[in-house]
């Protein structure tokens, strides 16, 4: 009786004491899972007024020349990057790819826009392609037109004269009338340079930018015109090229055959470039920044 007694009580305190370790373990589980959820805390807190703490010091202007193409993407990032960075302001003008490279070669702006690849003599001269994002090129007609689409061969043939008469290619008995841009455009240069149509093109009318070719597009019967594919609207309407439609899936895929990239040209490497430079570069390359640029309805370089 008293060694049931004995091994009674010593079962007891075998329960109590593992109780009492499983109480013990669970309090140093929440102590370590507050400790480590504070630290996260502490961590994205220091890491947030670091940011503002850089941000805030950040002051002066930055200057961007270039592609009428490249306007939306262009406005949209420098609010985005100017909300950031409160005492920064960015000035930009869109006077053609052209305009912007010679203007960051003779070191009158910070960064040339340009709608095209740079060409071997512009990178002989010191300046820097920095690829921020893909477009295509989306060849458009008046709404009112009944061709949806076109081969390569008859788009070539439409821009250098061969084929004059939209009958020609399906539509009805009207003349082609064959919209550009003008010399020095981005969207120009890298339209006749895919399609190997350099000092080829029969233009009925040089345009100056991208909204005015939409717009002349769209109010004139028979008219064909070219424009970057993130401002095409219900105003005109798309042809596909060679059976394939310019969307966001088919440029990345590789099967639509007009795309080009969208560079922020620098004199020089982006490290060599003053702070704030550097720091609108770093704004592009964030997460922040990747989300400006496909809202504009871009791509983003791989």
């Amino acid at each position: 009786m008293r060694k049931k007694i004995v091994a009674a009580v010593m079962a007891g305190l075998m329960l109590l004491s593992l109780a009492a370790c499983g109480e013990k373990k669970e309090e140093t589980k929440a102590a370590d899972t507050t400790a480590a959820e504070t630290t996260a805390a502490e961590t994205k807190e220091t890491e947030a007024k670091e940011t503002e703490a850089k941000t805030a010091d950040l002051s002066g202007s930055i200057a961007l020349s270039g592609s009428t193409s490249m306007e939306k993407m262009v406005r949209a990032l420098s609010e985005a990057f100017m909300e950031v960075n409160p005492g920064v302001t960015v000035n930009t003008e869109f006077v053609g790819s052209g305009a912007g490279i010679e203007a960051v070669t003779a070191g009158t702006v910070d960064i040339g826009i340009s709608s095209r690849a740079l060409k071997d003599e512009e990178k002989a001269n010191g300046v820097i392609e920095n690829i921020v994002a893909i477009d295509g090129i989306a060849v458009v007609v008046d709404p009112s037109n009944e061709v949806t689409a076109l081969t390569k061969d008859q788009l070539i043939q439409v821009y250098d004269g061969t084929v004059t008469n939209w009958k020609d290619l399906g539509g009805s008995d009207m003349p082609i009338v064959v919209i550009g841009r003008e010399s020095g455009s981005g969207t120009r240069g890298a339209f006749e340079e895919l399609l190997k149509l350099e000092d080829k093109c029969k233009y009925a009318s040089e345009l100056d930018n991208t909204g005015a070719v939409m717009a002349k597009v769209a109010a004139t019967p028979g008219a064909i015109g070219y424009v970057s594919l993130d401002v095409v609207d219900d105003s005109v309407k798309a042809v596909s090229l060679d059976g394939v439609e310019p969307t966001e899936e088919n440029i990345k895929a590789g099967s639509y055959i007009l795309s080009r990239p969208f560079v922020m040209a620098t004199k020089g490497e982006i490290s060599e470039q003053n702070e704030l430079v550097q720091a609108w570069f770093e704004y592009i390359a964030s997460a922040e920044g990747q989300e400006v640029i496909k809202s504009a309805g871009l791509i983003l370089p791989n």
